[in-house]
């Protein structure tokens, strides 16, 4: 086939318009040009496009009306085409993938990924999700481009990290546990009973700090979640975590003595490929939702 995009922009121009010389008014052409042009797609397409009668606006035929949301759309990829090669010129990503902690709350970074996506329409992102290390891992083996996590002391020398926000943690057992019950509890009373932590032991995350004999460890949150809700120990999770539907009635917010410092989150890179403007852009934006839940 022969036909051209100018073809096809004059074809939804006049099927839009239902005129010939309209379109050709509206691109500067003149009707007979119009006219030849549409002619020659129809011949190239093998299907006549309008029906025309002497003094009567052109109608679409069946064949040009099942056409015409075609037609459409090749002029949409060619916009998209001429958008996406433009962002390029300017330096933005073609492609942004985001590795996130999975215990990230998740109202900031679905708000800051809607954003996104109205500020950069034709960015492609891939989202992925994993527990503790994961998120680094995938950065260094460069199958992600930007990571949200949470700080922890042993980060990786070839990672770049800027700090986002806090999010709170809290005392926590399930409805079931003979602490919930207790009232107030201090450092001897929990020190009777199992405590969950992250892993591995020299994770360094905030709430790490060892005070019962007895330890469980799980490299997720969420996990932990689960297993407070049978019963199984008490632990320190994320405030946003202890809200989660599934969790708001199975556990129970301890009165405790002390707590460990709130959870900062970071946004994280390789250190030898620089963020380029959609990231530098998400990026605010994340710390903008952080600090507002705060």
């Amino acid at each position: 086939m022969q036909w051209s995009l100018e073809q096809i922009r004059l074809f939804v121009s006049v099927a839009e318009g239902q005129s010939f010389s309209a379109a050709a008014r509206r691109l500067n052409r003149v009707q007979s040009a119009v006219s030849s042009a549409i002619a020659l797609l129809e011949a190239d397409l093998g299907v006549r496009l309008f029906e025309r009668s002497s003094g009567r606006q052109p109608r679409l035929t069946a064949a040009g009306a099942a056409l015409l949301e075609e037609a459409r759309e090749v002029l949409r990829q060619c916009e998209r085409l001429e958008g996406r090669a433009l962002g390029l010129v300017r330096g933005e990503e073609a492609r942004l993938r985001l590795a996130q902690d999975e215990a990230m709350p998740y109202q900031p970074v679905l708000d800051s990924l809607e954003a996104l996506a109205r500020r950069f329409p034709l960015l492609e992102v891939q989202l992925a999700s994993g527990a503790q290390g994961e998120v680094a891992r995938k950065l260094l083996e460069r199958r992600a481009d930007l990571g949200l996590l949470f700080h922890h002391e042993q980060m990786p020398a070839a990672l770049e990290r800027q700090r986002l926000g806090a999010i709170e943690m809290v005392t926590v057992c399930g409805v079931g546990h003979p602490l919930a019950a207790a009232g107030p509890v201090d450092r001897r009373e929990l020190a009777r009973h199992r405590q969950l932590l992250m892993a591995p032991q020299d994770s360094h995350y905030p709430g790490g700090e060892q005070i019962s004999p007895a330890v469980w460890r799980t490299d997720s949150f969420y996990a932990m979640a689960e297993l407070l809700m049978r019963n199984l120990g008490w632990a320190w999770l994320p405030r946003h975590v202890v809200q989660y539907p599934t969790y708001r009635s199975q556990l129970v917010e301890l009165r405790s003595d002390w707590t460990p410092p709130p959870l900062v989150v970071e946004l994280v890179c390789r250190r030898d490929e620089p963020l380029g403007p959609a990231a530098n852009w998400l990026a605010g934006c994340f710390a903008e939702h952080l600090q507002a839940i705060g």
